[in-house]
């Protein structure tokens, strides 16, 4: 058998006939800001904008060398890896058939016909991953089909190496960290199964969103575990059971190692590097700079490279990503006033609000009193401290009020 760095090595010449080595890219603001070294490897500026390309067609051109006349590949894929068998399905020649999920953004299931042409049909079933994965391979078996695994597939592994195989040779040194987002685990499995080997001082952090931790699962329970409920707003790494080949090639990863970003702290990230950088990044893309601020004192002085594996965007869901960046930074809060019906009260709490604060929402929810009503309000303001002042006037003047900022039940159904 061939040893695996000899095998990503030639699995990432091979992709050579695809499209070039994505950049590896020196960030001045990042290395200023945390006295660093860190470089970005671009998997968002793939042919297909994420490193899902490598997998699908690595293991798609072993399958077809051990079998030439299979014609029908199946997959089942939240967007990127879905785009990546499309994208391979039309370079062979061959039929795809790939299930999504139905709440896949309209911009990924756009992306993959495109990329698919009429080599692929797209079958869209399921809430989450998991279910669209049961269906797709539920088809699979009835038609004979050969299922492409998004993770749980040493070819699609092998595939995935290749981003540690560029990036060693890009930057001509190891680097003294390497951050790697972990969704099924096909991309942390394959670059620490290159670079282990062939770098083995290269130290490693794994991010995962904090609404789909299925490594941290699984290394606690030390076998693959299925999480009872996922957030899927980090689509292309929201997995509710880590791979089963990905946990065993990552079972030597410490707990310390998995760092877990919240979900709307991931809009923040997102919002500054498109803001700051003019580079588009995913919920899931955004996943290892986002952990930087946790890490600095760590990565001070260090060569650090931060796998940005995707910018497969959907714009319509910016204004989401907005309004998530603001309340977890702060400056956006939703609370329930209790308002006295009576002349003057509105006024009086209008002028309670400074120079920055601005009315975003305002709604009359109930009469809860005979002298007393409820009110919806959102206020957005220029820096968190302004809320400090505002609530400190409001209760000094007799007004109750309850933040709902927070409240994940409450804010499901007001806000």
């Amino acid at each position: 058998m061939t040893p695996f760095p000899e095998a990503a090595r030639q699995a990432t010449l091979a992709l050579r006939d695809l499209f070039p080595e994505t950049p590896l890219q020196r960030n001045d603001h990042l290395s200023q800001r945390y006295g660093a070294e860190i470089w970005l490897k671009r998997e968002d500026l793939s042919p297909v904008r994420s490193y899902k390309l490598r997998g699908a067609f690595t293991a798609m051109r072993r399958v077809l060398d051990r079998s030439p006349d299979l014609g029908h590949f199946v997959c089942a894929s939240a967007g990127n890896h879905a785009q990546g068998v499309a994208f391979a399905c039309r370079h062979f020649g061959v039929k795809g058939t790939i299930f999504m999920p139905v709440t896949t953004p309209q911009q990924k299931i756009d992306k993959t016909r495109s990329f698919g042409g009429d080599a692929v049909q797209i079958v869209l079933t399921g809430d989450y991953f998991d279910q669209t994965l049961a269906a797709a391979q539920k088809y699979c078996a009835e038609t004979w089909a050969h299922f492409l695994s998004p993770f749980d597939d040493p070819d699609v592994i092998l595939g995935q190496a290749s981003v540690g195989v560029e990036l060693l040779d890009q930057l001509g040194t190891a680097p003294d960290l390497v951050i790697l987002p972990v969704g099924g685990g096909g991309l942390a499995s394959g670059v620490t199964g290159y670079l282990r080997e062939v770098a083995p001082s290269t130290d490693f952090r794994f991010v995962e969103p904090l609404g789909g931790a299925s490594l941290t699962a699984a290394l606690a329970a030390g076998a693959p575990t299925t999480l009872p409920q996922i957030n899927s707003f980090v689509d292309g790494a929201a997995v509710a059971r880590i791979g089963a080949n990905n946990h065993a090639r990552l079972a030597w990863v410490r707990p310390d190692q998995v760092l877990l970003a919240p979900e709307d702290r991931i809009c923040v990230t997102m919002l500054q590097f498109l803001n700051i950088e003019g580079i588009v990044l995913e919920p899931a893309g955004a996943l290892s700079v986002d952990v930087l601020p946790e890490l600095a004192e760590t990565i001070r002085g260090r060569t650090v490279v931060c796998v940005t594996s995707g910018g497969n965007f959907d714009f319509e869901r910016l204004p989401e990503v907005k309004e998530r960046a603001q309340r977890y930074s702060g400056v956006k809060k939703y609370f329930i006033l209790r308002m006295p019906q009576r002349p003057g009260a509105l006024r009086e709490f209008l002028m309670m609000l400074g120079p920055d604060d601005d009315i975003a929402r305002f709604e009359y929810l109930k009469k809860s009193a005979r002298n007393f009503g409820s009110v919806l309000i959102g206020i957005e303001t220029s820096a968190p401290g302004n809320f400090d002042r505002l609530f400190g006037r409001m209760t000094l003047a007799g007004f109750a009020y309850r933040d709902i900022t927070h409240d994940e039940t409450l804010a499901e159904f007001l806000i």
